[in-house]
């Protein structure tokens, strides 16, 4: 994790004490349901208890001890032996350090997936708040980076907003899928523990049964999670490269937030550059490539190997703490978007009326002509406007073959900015469930 690019709460996730604490959590309600059941004595589960529940586990020693013993499991139950005294043999009864392992990774990934969504809440806050804002505000719509037809500002907030309640969504499904608990023992058969220690713990924190978990829970589930990360740093992409080419001195539609004291360049004191959605692109190309791994950990030998260990002890904490930063970035570069109404008017007027060729081709068709020939005399007329030689709407009202099929007032008819807009409130109810 780069300081960088990290919030404290996501980091808190992942920090040693914190995966201690968890490891605790899970060996504690283990030897509380082995009590139940008459396994263990229910005095020594209420010694676990009390011995660990307020220690101070100590990191360093827990690193020394493994040192030693090459086993994190082992080094943390040595150490918390430390804290409990005899009754500590009772802990870990039955149960194989993926138990707790894995149950801890899926515990630490539903905590982080809380964060996720609560940053995604912000975005479509704020998505939502501009688009309505904007709702109205006419803009050029783009196809391969070149003038196509009239939108609204409004209307590209709102396919982001639609986009964001997607990925919402899809994080809400990613966290039902990683929300498993499995203690099982070795290679999953239960044969040295009851499926009912397994019940409780589940139960106690908060998550569902493995149904079937041979030693480990499958990372098929693991790979569901973190390629949804994927797709959501590929969402706050697209709408950050939208950002960046609307903030460009020829374009100049919207642009960053630039603060009181920012400086722009090194060089160039008149600089203000997107730097904040450039730093998007390139934290969602992180995340995208964390998720190979995840896909690659679903392969593991038999019942169960450790090649997936490494690579989630690094990518884990990565991809959830960069897009957590990634999605609360880009929902303040939302909050405080400038944004430059009379710009867009003039870049919509750009063309020479160019944008309304659709119109003059669908009326001429309208009017008796044919499709291919309707095409012919718009094409004709535009191609001179795009060499900058003339109105689109002067130079079709003086074109004999147009004449034959629309009057003056037909042909200004369709230069009409409003009637690209006439829908707005259609979509807008779609997309946000009001007008």
């Amino acid at each position: 994790m780069i300081p960088r690019y990290t919030r404290p709460e996501m980091a808190a996730i992942w920090e040693p004490l914190t995966r201690f604490k968890i490891w605790f959590e899970i060996e504690a309600h283990a030897a509380d349901a082995q009590a139940a059941i008459g396994v263990i004595p229910k005095e020594a589960a209420e010694a676990i208890w009390k011995g660990g529940k307020d220690a101070a586990f100590d990191v360093a020693r827990i690193d020394e001890i493994e040192r030693e013993v090459k086993h994190d499991v082992i080094a943390f139950l040595t150490h918390l032996a430390e804290f409990v005294g005899p009754e500590s043999r009772f802990v870990h009864q039955g149960m194989t350090s993926s138990d707790v392992l894995d149950t801890c990774f899926n515990v630490q990934l539903v905590r982080a997936a809380d964060i996720l969504i609560a940053d995604i809440d912000r975005v479509l806050a704020a998505l939502k708040k501009r688009a309505f804002e904007h709702k109205l505000t006419p803009s050029i719509g783009r196809s391969h980076g070149i003038h196509a037809e009239p939108v609204t500002f409004g209307l590209k907030l709102a396919y982001a907003y639609a986009e964001f309640s997607r990925a919402r969504e899809r994080m809400v499904a990613a966290r039902k899928e990683v929300a498993t608990c499995a203690i099982s023992g070795s290679v999953g058969t239960f044969a040295h523990i009851d499926p009912r220690v397994e019940e409780h713990v589940a139960k106690s924190m908060g998550l569902a049964l493995e149904p079937i978990s041979t030693q480990v829970i499958p990372r098929d589930r693991a790979a569901m999670y973190f390629t949804t990360l994927a797709v959501i740093a590929s969402s706050v992409e697209r709408l950050a490269v939208e950002i960046r080419h609307l903030q460009r001195t020829e374009v100049l539609e919207a642009e960053e937030y630039f603060s009181e004291g920012q400086k722009g360049s090194s060089s160039m004191p008149h600089k203000r550059n997107p730097v904040l959605t450039e730093n998007l692109s390139g934290l969602a190309r992180m995340v995208r490539a964390y998720s190979l791994p995840a896909l690659e950990n679903v392969v593991l030998w038999h019942e169960r190997d450790i090649s997936h260990s490494s690579a989630e002890r690094m990518l884990a904490p990565d991809a959830t703490v960069t897009l957590d930063f990634m999605l609360n970035r880009l929902a303040g570069v939302i909050e405080k978007l400038v944004i430059y109404p009379d710009n867009m008017r003039g870049n919509l007027d750009k063309l020479g009326g160019l944008i309304h060729s659709q119109r003059m081709l669908t009326a001429l068709t309208q009017k008796g002509c044919s499709r291919e020939e309707s095409y012919k005399l718009v094409q004709r007329n535009a191609m001179p406007v795009w060499r900058g030689e003339g109105e689109f709407q002067t130079l079709l009202k003086n074109d004999e073959g147009v004449k034959k099929y629309m009057t003056d007032a037909e042909i200004a008819e369709q230069f009409d900015l409003d009637y690209h807009f006439k829908h707005v409130d259609t979509i807008f109810e779609r997309v946000f469930g009001e007008k």
